[in-house]
């Protein structure tokens, strides 16, 4: 899918300093990405605090997405979750008319065996009306899905057409790009390893940091896609310090201290995650003014 190539960014929930979802500034983050040059917003993906909104909390940060896009970019829609059979009812009953495909975790805190995984994804691929991305991410999710199953999966379902790819494992994201079907597409879940999952042939990534930085970010994937080695990593070695900080004490109270620096969003989070503390936003402060040309 040439609308997967490149960045997408995980957009956040922005809110205001009572709590409440921050509209007009969910509105200037999805201008100030696509201003920025990224190829796809993913809307619902971990980086949302998908899990401590309302139902009608995230219908109303779809909808507001779609709105201020005005298809002027490919949408993907997190769904996902630990309860296949919910998951498959959402994808029965969901329009998805506004989105390209849907991102799915694999499921957390069941720590499912991989046939249980494979059989995850098997209902959700035969549910599901549009492609789906898997997601791999191991570390919110206490079990890594191999990738032996990515391949079977990608073999067995032509509508699985992606994955996410977040162990944090250069190894593992090579043997899936080596061993899929070649218009399968690994997408990197890690911004430091973006470049170099691209340079071995990967397609691109969801980025947290691209959205806070979308001209840099996307400008170095695409250096990467055309084998510019040498000057996307010039971008990669000016990023990664700030890269290093916004995960520093959890995301995404990181990107949004960035947001806060950038004049277009609070850096307020919902428990039980905290903002950063004193030090860090100083330090992602002082990287903002110094990156701003």
């Amino acid at each position: 899918m040439q609308s997967l190539i490149g960045t997408g960014v995980a957009l956040v929930t922005p809110f205001k300093k009572d709590f409440s979802v921050d509209i007009e500034a969910l509105q200037r983050i999805v201008n100030f990405s696509i201003d920025g040059g990224v190829e796809y917003l993913v809307v619902m993906g971990t980086t949302a605090e998908n899990a401590t909104l309302t139902a009608e909390e995230k219908e109303l940060v779809i909808k507001t997405v779609i709105d201020v896009n005005k298809g002027r970019l490919p949408l993907v829609l997190g769904v996902g979750g630990n309860n296949t059979m919910q998951i498959v009812e959402e994808l029965k009953t969901r329009d998805f008319s506004a989105f390209e495909a849907i991102l799915s975790v694999s499921p957390y805190y069941n720590k499912p065996t991989q046939e249980g995984i494979y059989q995850h994804f098997k209902a959700i691929a035969e549910a599901s009306p549009i492609p789906v991305i898997l997601y791999n991410v191991p570390g919110r999710t206490a079990s890594n899905m191999l990738p032996s199953t990515v391949v079977r999966l990608a073999n067995d379902f032509k509508n699985v057409v992606a994955i996410k790819e977040a162990a944090g494992d250069m190894a593992q994201a090579m043997q899936i790009i080596k061993n899929a079907p070649k218009d399968f597409l690994v997408i990197s879940g890690d911004d430091m390893l973006a470049l170099p999952i691209v340079l071995a042939g990967g397609a691109g990534v969801i980025s947290v940091i691209g959205q806070g930085f979308p001209k840099e970010f996307s400008e170095m994937i695409r250096l990467g896609l055309n084998k510019k080695a040498a000057d996307a990593f010039k971008t990669h070695y000016f990023l990664s310090d700030s890269i290093d900080m916004i995960f520093e004490q959890g995301n995404p109270a990181g990107i949004k201290q960035i947001f806060q620096a950038l004049g277009i969003a609070e850096n307020t989070v919902r428990l039980p995650l905290v903002s950063v503390d004193d030090s860090l936003a100083t330090r992602l402060n002082e990287f903002v003014k110094n990156s701003i040309k």
